[in-house]
């Protein structure tokens, strides 16, 4: 059985092998709970992946569902010792979304529909520094270094040579009209976008607003999809206290179908390239609309 060095995918494909063994085994969680003197939320908790696990309960659960293979049993519990060594993103004090980034750095593709500013993983220092800067303004000048720093070390996903994180970027227009930082830093940061939109392994739409009602209108989602097909899609829902992950397939699909139809709503990939040029355009120019109506918009 294979082994990860990522604990967040480890600990998520070591608690789905758990619940296998536990549903082959006829129990349920809270007889599972019962027998071993332990909470039911705890062993959920296992099983989702949510809370690192010791090898000493590994084989405790083993044992338990009757599992009499011991070369399997030694290769889960090296899961469970592997599963709780720190990733990179632990060195870091004060990064409350350790989880996502265990996800993200594992994951193959990300599609994801944004309504209000950049993605940490299409952002430029610059406009990085203002985000954080605007959205956690208790935040302490050391708070808001290392977010930036570990902003900035999470894109290094999308130039890993020869496999690349896959992106699939559906953007509302407001996104290109807030104005974060300054108009030079929203240069700069649209330059970037089109640097980024050209990369073949990364597509961005942009869905203009006269596109209506849509689909997004509920807010900020990712989809983040695995190599490994044992690994379950993740839906994420950054929120400002609680953020939430969705591994349901109902709920996957339900995302998955939401942002095909924001692909299909929005401008082409060619078509937002040419927007982002406008738009550019428009900033560098102090007496130019900062509206999106002012520009000749593509067709979608």
């Amino acid at each position: 059985m294979g082994v990860t060095a990522n604990p967040t995918i480890g600990r998520r494909r070591l608690g789905a092998e758990l619940r296998r063994l536990r549903e082959v085994s006829g129990m349920t969680t809270q007889q599972v709970a019962a027998r071993l003197l332990i909470s039911q939320p705890k062993i959920s908790l296992l099983e989702n992946g949510r809370r690192p696990i010791k090898p000493r309960d590994v084989r405790d659960l083993c044992g338990l569902y009757g599992v009499r293979d011991q070369r399997r049993v030694d290769d889960l519990m090296q899961m469970a010792g592997e599963s709780g060594q720190p990733g990179w993103w632990n060195a870091y004090d004060d990064i409350p979304y350790g989880a996502y980034i265990g996800l993200e750095a594992e994951a193959a593709a990300i599609r994801f529909y944004e309504p209000l500013v950049v993605p940490g993983l299409l952002q430029t220092p610059a406009y990085a520094r203002a985000v954080i800067a605007g959205t956690i303004p208790h935040a302490t000048a050391e708070q808001a270094a290392t977010r930036l720093q570990v902003r900035m070390r999470r894109q290094d996903r999308l130039r890993a040579p020869g496999n690349p994180l896959r992106l699939w970027a559906v953007l509302d227009e407001s996104v290109l009209w807030r104005v974060v930082g300054s108009r030079e830093v929203m240069r700069e940061q649209l330059k970037h976008l089109a640097h980024l939109s050209a990369q073949p392994h990364v597509t961005m739409q942009v869905l203009p607003h006269d596109a209506g009602a849509h689909p997004g209108v509920s807010g900020q989602f990712s989809l983040l999809e695995f190599a490994d097909t044992t690994d379950v899609c993740v839906v994420y829902l950054e929120r400002f206290t609680s953020d939430l992950y969705l591994e349901k397939r109902s709920d996957v699909g339900r995302y998955s179908g939401m942002h095909a139809h924001l692909q299909a709503q929005a401008l082409s990939p060619e078509g937002t390239r040419h927007f982002i040029k406008e738009t550019i355009r428009a900033y560098a120019d102090p007496e130019s609309c900062r509206d999106a109506r002012a520009l000749s918009l593509p067709s979608p």
